[in-house]
């Protein structure tokens, strides 16, 4: 068992509990591990203590979150959709794939793809010349999978296996041992309305959140939310465009393609990293 798995079952242990307050033995207990090893694997893989993503979990905080983004997303002219935005040390600029290049459907595209390790389970990525087209956590899912749904959308590409290349934005994307001297571009393909949506993602500071309305209100389609959340849920680079950020007006976390216990985790993860400790 990996050490994301075994933190992936202790963040489901400690959210189907969080009303109870599991102490740190029954934690460690469930996934048969002594309190001391349980304390120092979360503590190193997340970078907080597990007192401290209780605190995380609660819908309070959640809602205060909310609360805090409402003028980030109060007007849609703020948002600059028509450029890239500040990821805090670096920057992602979202390019679209124009119609032209996509009714040639890959002729003279050169893709390429690597699977690799993460914090949150093995991951398939995929490259062209100006970007990051593709970026998925393989839960039973084989690379190959990953390549006929390419394959399918650019069906006269050149696709081949570069791990070496993609291990580079791999670990600029969750290590702190590389950090990228241009910008981390996206080439991705969508409508309008769902372009629209992925670049108004990228504007969420890590560790905040927003509501399916908030982003709805903020692309100028308020009544649209329903609309968002399948724009959300289409998006083809996991992470980078961080749809990971989107919660239910509620302040519940709502739905992720890539399972719930994978969005906490990652919610977890970014918080131990970006937010300012607590006095």
């Amino acid at each position: 068992m990996s050490d994301y798995d075994r933190i992936a079952e202790a963040i489901s242990f400690i959210v189907n509990r969080v009303n109870s307050q599991p102490t740190l033995q029954e934690i460690a207990r469930h996934i048969h591990l002594s309190p001391f090893h349980f304390q120092r694997l979360f503590s190193r893989w997340a970078g907080v203590t597990p007192k401290r993503f209780l605190q995380v979990l609660t819908l309070e905080r959640a809602k205060q979150l909310l609360s805090e983004s409402k003028s980030l997303f109060e007007v849609s002219d703020s948002l600059g959709l028509s450029s890239g935005s500040r990821l805090y040390d670096h920057f992602v600029h979202l390019e679209a794939v124009t119609p032209g290049e996509y009714k040639k459907g890959g002729v003279g595209l050169s893709i390429e793809y690597g699977a690799h390790d993460t914090p949150f389970g093995k991951a398939f990525i995929a490259i062209t010349p100006r970007g990051i087209c593709s970026f998925a956590f393989l839960d039973g899912t084989e690379t190959d999978e990953h390549l006929i749904g390419l394959q399918k959308k650019w069906p006269h590409a050149m696709v081949h296996e570069n791990c070496r290349r993609t291990l580079v934005l791999i670990k600029a994307m969750f290590g702190n041992e590389i950090k990228l001297d241009h910008p981390v571009s996206l080439h991705v393909s969508g409508t309008n309305f769902q372009v629209s949506v992925w670049k108004a993602l990228l504007q969420i500071p890590p560790a905040k959140v927003v509501s399916y309305s908030q982003v709805a209100t903020a692309i100028g389609h308020p009544t649209s939310a329903r609309a968002v959340g399948l724009a959300v849920g289409a998006n083809p680079v996991a992470i980078l465009i961080p749809c990971h950020r989107v919660i239910q007006q509620s302040g519940k976390l709502g739905g992720y393609h890539w399972g719930e216990t994978r969005k906490q985790a990652i919610h977890l993860w970014e918080s131990a990293r970006y937010e300012q400790p607590e006095l």
